[in-house]
This record gives structure tokens, C-alpha cells and sequence, in this order.
């Protein structure tokens, strides 16, 4: 059980370091006049997943989740992936990339990297840790609720950046890539 305290501290890490890239860029984005949409929403994803990391060790620790190796072993490879993807994207996406929707007026659409072929990859690869983290332990309960409150809010978020984009690139269609 130590070893997935480990591993859900170093997603934890991972993820203050992607606020500390995400600082850096949202500085480059307004440096050049960029625009931030969807402020409301904002808190509520960084308490959900918050809230994703803090449940996977409350449910496991306290509920008593076992790690079971035809299980555990097949997420841990999703939860590496998804952080690989993840990577990819940030990457891709250069000074641009920022957990919050900033868009920067008459930039074209990044379409290389994994936005050859997902509209959104970022959010794929969300998804896929927010049900593949907690099962590493079996934190079952944990996984349906992230999945549900997660998808909930990705609707309202991916709304949010096609509308930015829209609004501030002339050749954005509605399903822009963000």
C-alpha cells in the first residue's frame, strides 16, 4: 500500500508542476493579448482533482482496497500512459498549454502531435487517469465518482474552449482544437 501512496504523491508533483508550466505560459499568453474564458468553472476542476488524489488514498487506506494484480497492473500502465499523452500534449501545444482556457487572438490552431487526431487529447488522457489511478488499488468508488463529476465538467469546459477559440480564431470551427 505504500508504493500507491508513492504513486499518487508523485502524481501530486506531477501536477504542481504542470501549475508551474501553466504560470510560465498563461504570463507568455497575456504578454501577447491573450484572452481567458471560462474563469467560474475553474475552481471547481482544481478541487475535483484535488479531491480525485486525496479520495484515492482515503479509500484505500481506510476502506481497506486491495491491490489486485490482474486489475492493478493494467491501470498502472493506463495511469503511465495517460501521463505520457498528457506530456505529449503540453509539448505540443509549447508556451500555448495552460489549465485555464487563455487564448491568444489570430494564432492558428495547433494541429500536429496528438491534435493530428483528437480534438481534445488532454482530455483524453484526464479521463483516463481519473478511472485508472484509483483502480491501481482497487478504489473503486473513487473511480465512478471522479468518472461522472469529471465528465459532467468536461462538457461545460470543452464548450468553453470551442466558444474561445471561435470567438478569437478566424479560422476556428466549432470544434476547435484547444
Amino acid at each position: 500500500m505504500i508504493w500507491y501512496g508513492v504513486l499518487v504523491l508523485a502524481t501530486g508533483a506531477e501536477r504542481i508542476a504542470e501549475l508551474i508550466v501553466s504560470t510560465r505560459n498563461a504570463k507568455w499568453s497575456f504578454a501577447r493579448g491573450g484572452v481567458e474564458f471560462g474563469r467560474g468553472h475553474y475552481p471547481a476542476m482544481v478541487a475535483l482533482h484535488t479531491g480525485l488524489l486525496l479520495a484515492c488514498l482515503a479509500e484505500v487506506w481506510i476502506g481497506g482496497r486491495p491491490f489486485i494484480p490482474w486489475l492493478g497492473w493494467p491501470m498502472l500502465v493506463l495511469v503511465l500512459a495517460s501521463q505520457a499523452l498528457r506530456w505529449w500534449c503540453i509539448a505540443t501545444l509549447g508556451p500555448r498549454w495552460n489549465t485555464r482556457v487563455i487564448v491568444v487572438r489570430d494564432l492558428p490552431l495547433v494541429t500536429g502531435g496528438p491534435y493530428r487526431w483528437f480534438t481534445h487529447p488532454n482530455y483524453v488522457a484526464v479521463v483516463v487517469e481519473g478511472f485508472a489511478l484509483p483502480l491501481v488499488h482497487t478504489a473503486w468508488i473513487t473511480a465512478v465518482a471522479f468518472t461522472v463529476l469529471n465528465a459532467w465538467l468536461l462538457v461545460v469546459r470543452i464548450r468553453c474552449e470551442n466558444r474561445a477559440l471561435a470567438s478569437v480564431v478566424p479560422s476556428a470551427a466549432p470544434a476547435a482544437r484547444a
